[in-house]
């Protein structure tokens, strides 16, 4: 396997962020989360205080999944939505507007002929759609790794472009089948603590999921073990793109503000494969999707916002861009106790 090269955060920054916080014109930790935010800035940028989030960018990797027949919407549905993101209507767009933030979409496994779009989007193919997991591998040998190296170049060419924040952007219906597929591979644990309502489903609807994924973890075995191999017979070329997208924003010392249930799943594989790339990763959100919460547990991640979401998009993480603002604002003006009269 691949080794990457990620830097350490800058422990000294951190150090000298903690000790400016604890002098600042307030009781001492008062400011909670905040606090613990900016000295992590600081300690991602090596500067006290850290340089303001001028560029975040959204990337929404789109692609359909086999086992959107359990969904409470048709799989056509994703290919109508890279179409409203590139007219800058979905919920990820008015979001990210809010703050600033770019979006983008690409075409990684839609099964729909997409000729119409502008040619960047389906740049990356990688195929037409990803197999069912309860009864097929969702990717042929090989994919999983090039959907992995297209996350990789994608996140280097937004850096290029002056992406300071990466944020992972999801489209795909059935997508929270294979998050929990993923996570129940991951760790062990039972197809039914992870499975949740997805887009909606009752309980029969998630009771089909959870027969989907226990047949999936049956058939996948031991394969599982290997990130690529678990990628390959459980996840989609989607989650292999993010998790590559993942991995190359820490070898690049550039924070990523992780979304929902689709990017916790894969940034539970990326860690699988590169050990280090967590230190580089924040949880932008609480999702609703239970799998969400056993994958942050075991990143040692805490997400900043709780707001009851499971749109995904990245809709949920450039909501908690102006929490990092504001953590940043703190200790960069902010008086001093020190200066008081």
């Amino acid at each position: 396997m691949t080794r990457f090269d990620i830097p350490s955060p800058d422990a000294a920054a951190h150090a000298a962020a903690l000790e400016r916080l604890d002098g600042l014109v307030k009781p001492v930790g008062s400011l909670g989360r905040l606090e613990e935010l900016a000295a992590w800035l600081c300690a991602a940028s090596g500067q006290v205080p850290p340089p303001p989030i001028a560029r975040p960018r959204v990337v929404v990797f789109a692609g359909d999944h086999g086992v959107s027949r359990l969904s409470a919407y048709p799989r056509e549905i994703t290919a109508a939505m890279v179409r409203v993101f590139l007219a800058g209507r979905s919920g990820v767009n008015v979001l990210a507007r809010e703050v600033g933030a770019g979006v983008r979409v690409l075409d990684i496994a839609v099964d729909a002929d997409l000729s119409d779009v502008p040619d960047a989007v389906r740049a990356h193919k990688i195929r037409r759609g990803s197999g069912s997991i309860d009864v097929e591998d969702a990717l042929e040998p090989g994919e999983a790794r090039l959907a992995f190296d297209v996350g990789r170049t994608v996140a280097d060419a937004e850096i290029a472009e002056g992406a300071d924040l990466l944020v992972p952007g999801d489209m795909g219906i059935g997508n929270t089948t294979v998050a929990a597929a993923l996570v129940a591979a991951a760790l062990g644990v039972p197809a039914e603590e992870v499975v949740g309502a997805g887009t909606g489903v009752d309980e029969a609807g998630r009771a089909r999921k959870v027969e989907a994924v226990r047949a999936g973890l049956a058939r996948a075995g031991s394969r599982v073990s290997d990130p690529f191999e678990l990628l390959t017979a459980l996840g989609s070329a989607c989650a292999a793109a993010t998790a590559g997208f993942l991995v190359q924003g820490a070898v690049r010392g550039v924070p990523v503000l992780l979304d929902g249930v689709f990017s916790g799943a894969a940034a539970l594989v990326a860690a699988e494969i590169a050990p280090d790339a967590p230190r580089w990763w924040l949880a932008g959100h609480r999702s609703t999707e239970p799998s969400q919460a056993f994958a942050l547990k075991a990143l040692g991640l805490a997400p900043i916002l709780d707001l009851g979401l499971r749109l995904g998009e990245g809709s949920g993480a450039v909501q908690a861009i102006p929490a990092l603002r504001a953590a940043r604002a703190v200790i960069a003006d902010m008086g001093l106790l020190a200066d008081l009269a």
